[in-house]
């Protein structure tokens, strides 16, 4: 008698920029069935009805997926399961301070639907301590873990936007205790041709953090050399270019109008306040968000140098989202700009094939919608400014129809009418 395969049912909670490519990437696994779940009935239906909301995720991958697995915004479906992966936001609140009560809700709503068995893995960027303290703590009351139950902490690489597969990309996992760890290689190991093994949960916390902290003060570094080549009247992507033929001991970072996303602007803040507890003032940490949101001023006091007045200016932004070829606009620079720019009197429109109108944010609440880009449209503006390099925007129709440029990506060299900011 031949043994029928036994189906192991999946659970991803939150279908966002990390949620629902993990739950395609499961949904492909053969003798897999995946439940992915969000409170949001918007991007239960559109999964449902084979539509994507993600520019970079196609439609037809989304069909393809519903048709073997199943979306819901109804938790109890979690008894069902034997593994759940927490894809939740870790924004900040006032004060740069973690903000886990999406995490935290999560736990307090799955817990009654939770059985033995199970095993729970949290993706969120978080601060080293976080699932031993909101996630072991309160499920300990319930289940003997690592026996009866199981958690995992694996910190989330996706890169919208990058054509690396994410199956190519090593994937960080520990456990609680080595069964905890066990049971997470075998599920990642079957999405991930890499699986790394980290030391304990607090270890695989602290790592993800250090790769956002080491991006935000690399980039925060490259953009204070930036403006001090302007001074010398140096072009800064000379300079990186030169450099970057060294093999060793340098990695390229590129200046910008500062940084964007769910991970740079945000989870280095999360190792700054769990320093503070141990007496430690993340000094690097401060002094690159610093350089990196002043950014702005610097750019726009570029303009009013040459412009001499912004009031009633009218300026194009080409690009909204915080980088280039995707359409995810959180806590983007170009917001901040636009926002500043209008509140010295300017007439600001933007284009961005990604981004059909600017989302409301926590922060901004921009009534705008992207125009065409065309030579009588571009030729009608005081000048344009780039602030995403989109791949797709036809950047020699901006070049031969503008009356001047700013240009805060590197995609022209500077001239007459062309300045680097």
């Amino acid at each position: 008698m031949i043994n029928k395969p036994i189906l192991k049912k999946v659970g991803v909670i939150g279908l966002g920029y990390v949620g629902l490519p993990l739950a395609m990437s499961f949904g492909k696994v053969k003798n897999f069935l995946v439940y992915g779940f969000d409170n949001d009935k918007f991007k239960v239906k559109s999964i449902e009805r084979g539509k994507s909301y993600i520019s970079h995720i196609s439609s037809s991958k989304i069909k393809t997926f519903i048709k073997k697995n199943k979306v819901s915004d109804n938790f109890s479906f979690i008894s069902e399961l034997d593994i759940i992966f927490l894809c939740l936001p870790t924004p900040l609140k006032k004060g740069n301070k973690p903000d886990l009560s999406y995490i935290k809700n999560c736990i307090k709503i799955i817990t009654p639907y939770l059985r033995k068995g199970q095993a729970i893995s949290l993706e969120s960027s978080t601060y080293p301590g976080t699932t031993d303290e909101i996630i072991v703590k309160k499920l300990k009351k319930k289940f003997n873990i690592g026996n009866e139950f199981n958690i995992i902490y694996s910190p989330e690489r996706e890169d919208p936007g990058n054509k690396i597969k994410m199956n190519l990309i090593p994937k960080v996992v520990s456990g609680y205790t080595k069964k905890c760890e066990k049971i997470a290689n075998f599920y990642y190991s079957k999405i991930f041709n890499n699986v790394v093994l980290a030391k304990d949960l607090k270890t695989a916390e602290f790592s993800k953090i250090l790769e956002n902290v080491y991006r935000s003060i690399n980039i925060g570094l490259i953009n204070e050399i930036k403006t001090i080549a302007d001074k010398m009247n140096l072009d800064i992507f000379d300079i990186i270019k030169v450099a970057a033929t060294k093999p060793f001991g340098f990695v390229p970072f590129y200046p910008g109008p500062g940084v964007g996303g769910h991970c740079i602007p945000l989870d280095p803040f999360y190792l700054t306040w769990k320093a503070k507890k141990f007496g430690i003032n993340t000094k690097f940490i401060k002094i690159a968000h610093q350089i990196n949101s002043d950014m702005k001023i610097w750019i726009i006091s570029k303009m009013e140098d040459k412009l001499k007045i912004i009031k009633n200016k009218k300026i194009l932004i080409i690009g909204i989202s915080y980088k280039k070829n995707v359409d995810d606009c959180r806590e983007s620079p170009s917001l901040n700009i636009i926002s500043e720019l209008q509140k010295k009197g300017a007439n600001v429109s933007y284009h961005d094939p990604y981004v059909e109108k600017i989302p409301e944010t926590r922060k901004y609440k921009i009534d705008l919608k992207s125009m065409e880009l065309n030579k009588k449209n571009l030729q009608n503006f005081d000048c344009i400014l780039i602030l995403t390099d989109h791949d797709n925007i036809n950047y020699k129709l901006i070049k031969n129809n503008s009356k001047l440029i700013f240009d805060s990506r590197g995609i022209f060299k500077t001239s007459k009418n062309i300045l680097r900011v």
